[in-house]
C-alpha cells in the first residue's frame, strides 16, 4: 500500500472515531463497544487493508499504551495513590499475581493439549484490567470518588505486573524457568521501572523549568512518556511503571515549574491524544477478528466446545476477582488497626469486584505468545470474547452503583470547598498585595483590585434563603459582556482596523478567562445561563 493510501485510510480512521464517538455519547451508547462491533464490521468489508497486530504486537504495546498511561497518569492524584497506596498495590500486583495463576489453572485443566506455562501465560494476559475503561467509567462522575480512585490506580499499575508475568511464563514455554528467575526478572522489571521513571521525571522536570514558550514545554510533554518507557525498557525495567512515575509526578509538580499557559495547551493537547488513542484502540480491536477467527477455526476444538471452555475461563476470571477481593476486604476490616483505619464497606468490595473490564492490553498481549504455543489460536480468540464480554459487563458499573446506593460526589460539597478554597486564596492574595503596594501605584488600581478579591472570597457567603446568588449573577452577567467584548473584536477584525496578531491575542485572553469562568462557576450558573449565552452568540 502506498504512502498516500497510508494517509487517506488513517484519515478516515480519525473521522470515523471522531464520528462514531460522538454519536454514541448523544445517544448513550458505550462508545468502547460501538467501536468494537465497528471494527469488526469493516475489517469484513472486501478492499480494506488488513491490519494485523499478531505480526507487530508492539505498534500497541510500545507505540500506543505509554501515552494513553502517561495521559491518565497525568490526571491521577498523586497524594490519592500515596494515601491508598497499599489498597492499590493489592489490586494492581496481588490481584494480578493469584489470577495470572488461578485462572492459569483452569485455562491448562480446560483447554486440550495445552501446557501448564501456556496456561499461566494466559492466565497473566486476561488478569489487567483496563485503564483506559475503568478511567471512562471513572470520569463520568457516576462513581463513588474512593472507588474511582482505586480502579484507576489499578489500572495504571497492573499492566507491568502482568507483563512481567507474561514474560516469565513466555520463556518458561521454551524451557523450565527456577523461582530465583522469577523473583530476580520481577526485582529488576520494578526496580528498573521505579528508578528510570524517577530519574526521568526529575530532569524533565529541571528542563522543563528553563522552557519558556508554551510550545516547546508541549512538544517535551508529548516526548515524556518515550522517553521513561525506552530506558527502563533497556535496562529490563518495566517501562509502563516508568511512565506512570513519571506522569504522576509531572502531573502533580506542573503548577510549581509550569506556566499557566504551558499548563493549558499541555491539558489541551494530550486530551485530544488520548481521546484519539483511547477510541482508536478499540476500533483496532475490532478490526483484529477476521485474522483470530482465521487461526482459531485452524484449532481442533469445536464450535460448542469452544464456546463452553471460553465461557468456563470467563467465570473463571470474574469469580477469581470476587475472591481476592473480598478476601482483602475481610483483611482491612478485621486484621491490624493500620488497614482497619482504611477499611471499605462490604458493598465497595462487590463494585471493586464487579469493575474487571479487560481491554486492549489483553488483546495486545495474546499476540506475544510464540508460534509454537499449542491451541495459540484459540487462545487468541477467547481473549478476544473476554475483552468483548467485559466491556458489556462494564456498562452496568454506574447501575450497580445506584442500585448498592454507595455515596456519589456531591455537587453542593464540591462547591463549597471550592467556595472556601477561593476564600483563603484571595486573603493570601489581599496579604501579598499590601505588601506590595507602593506609594506611586495609582489608587483607583489598587481599590479594584481589592474589591475583586474581597468579592471572591465573598463568594462562600449566602444570602437570607441560603442560596448564593452572587455567582450566579456574577457568572451570567461577566459572561454576556465577555461575549459583547468578543462580538466587538470580530467587528473590529471584519473592518480591518487592527493587525491580526492583536486580534488573536485578545480572542486568546477573551477565551482563557471564559474557560476560567466556566470552570469556576460551572455548578453556580443558572440552567437558562448557557442556552443565554447560545442565543447572543448566534445574534452577533
Amino acid at each position: 500500500m502506498s504512502f498516500s493510501s497510508t494517509v487517506a485510510w488513517a484519515v478516515g480512521a480519525l473521522l470515523l472515531v471522531v464520528g462514531v464517538t460522538g454519536l454514541s455519547r448523544k445517544v448513550g451508547w458505550s462508545a468502547p463497544l460501538v467501536l468494537v462491533a465497528v471494527g469488526v464490521g469493516i475489517a469484513f468489508i472486501p478492499g480494506v487493508p488488513a491490519i494485523r497486530l499478531d505480526e507487530n504486537p508492539d505498534f500497541v504495546l510500545v507505540g500506543v499504551l505509554p501515552a494513553v498511561l502517561f495521559a491518565a497518569a497525568l490526571q491521577t492524584s498523586f497524594l490519592e495513590v500515596r494515601a491508598r497506596g497499599d489498597s492499590i498495590l493489592a489490586l494492581s500486583v496481588g490481584l494480578v499475581v493469584f489470577s495470572a495463576f488461578a485462572v492459569g489453572l483452569v485455562t491448562w485443566w480446560l483447554v486440550p493439549q495445552l501446557t501448564f506455562a501456556a496456561g499461566i501465560a494466559f492466565g497473566a494476559i486476561v488478569a489487567p484490567t483496563d485503564a483506559v475503561s475503568v478511567g471512562a467509567i471513572a470520569g463520568s462522575g457516576k462513581l463513588p470518588r474512593r472507588l474511582a480512585s482505586l480502579l484507576e490506580g489499578e489500572g495504571l499499575l497492573n499492566d507491568a505486573t502482568a507483563l512481567v508475568t507474561l514474560n516469565t511464563a513466555i520463556a518458561a514455554i521454551a524451557a523450565p524457568v527456577g523461582i530465583g528467575l522469577i523473583a530476580r526478572d520481577a526485582a529488576v522489571a520494578v526496580i528498573g521501572g521505579l528508578l528510570s521513571g524517577a530519574v526521568v521525571a526529575i530532569v524533565i522536570t529541571a528542563i522543563r523549568r528553563r522552557l519558556k514558550a508554551p510550545v516547546l514545554d508541549t512538544s517535551l510533554s508529548l516526548a515524556a512518556p518515550y522517553i521513561a518507557y525506552l530506558p527502563a525498557y533497556a535496562v529490563n525495567g518495566s517501562g509502563f511503571l516508568a511512565v506512570v512515575v513519571t506522569g504522576i509526578w509531572l502531573g502533580y509538580r506542573a503548577p510549581m515549574f509550569q506556566s499557566a499557559e504551558s499548563r493549558i495547551a499541555e491539558r489541551i493537547n494530550w486530551r485530544t491524544l488520548s481521546f484519539l488513542l483511547e477510541n482508536a484502540v478499540f476500533l483496532l480491536i475490532g478490526l483484529q477478528l477476521p485474522d483470530i477467527v482465521r487461526r482459531a477455526s485452524q484449532s481442533r476444538i469445536g464450535l460448542l466446545q469452544g464456546a463452553l471452555i471460553i465461557v468456563g475461563l470467563y467465570v473463571a476470571m470474574v469469580l477469581v476477582r470476587y475472591v481476592w477481593v473480598f478476601a482483602t476486604t475481610v483483611l482491612y476490616r478485621f486484621g491490624p488497626e493500620r488497614l482497619r483505619e482504611r477499611r471499605w464497606g462490604w458493598r465497595t468490595a462487590f463494585a471493586i469486584s464487579f469493575s474487571g473490564v479487560r481491554g486492549v492490553v489483553t488483546l495486545a498481549a495474546v499476540f506475544l505468545l510464540p508460534p509454537q504455543t499449542p491451541q495459540v489460536g484459540f487462545l487468541q480468540l477467547a481473549a478476544f470474547v473476554i475483552v468483548v464480554l467485559s466491556l458489556l459487563q462494564g456498562l452496568g458499573l454506574s447501575s450497580l452503583v445506584r442500585w448498592m446506593r454507595l455515596p456519589l460526589p456531591s455537587p453542593d460539597q464540591d462547591r463549597m470547598q471550592i467556595r472556601t478554597l477561593v476564600g483563603e486564596a484571595q486573603g493570601a492574595a489581599l496579604e501579598r498585595l499590601e505588601r506590595e503596594v507602593t506609594d506611586g501605584d495609582p489608587e483607583e488600581v489598587v481599590l479594584s483590585l481589592q474589591q475583586a478579591a474581597r468579592f471572591r472570597m465573598g463568594i462562600g457567603t449566602t444570602d437570607e434563603d441560603g442560596v448564593a446568588a452572587q455567582p450566579d449573577a456574577y457568572a451570567r452577567l461577566r459572561l454576556a459582556m465577555l461575549d459583547a467584548e468578543r462580538k466587538a473584536v470580530l467587528d473590529a477584525r471584519r473592518e480591518g482596523r487592527y493587525e491580526e496578531s492583536a486580534i488573536s491575542a485578545v480572542l486568546a485572553d477573551y477565551d482563557t478567562i471564559e474557560a476560567a469562568m466556566k470552570r469556576s462557576y460551572r455548578r453556580d450558573l443558572p440552567k437558562e445561563a448557557p442556552r443565554q449565552l447560545t442565543r447572543l452568540r448566534r445574534r452577533g
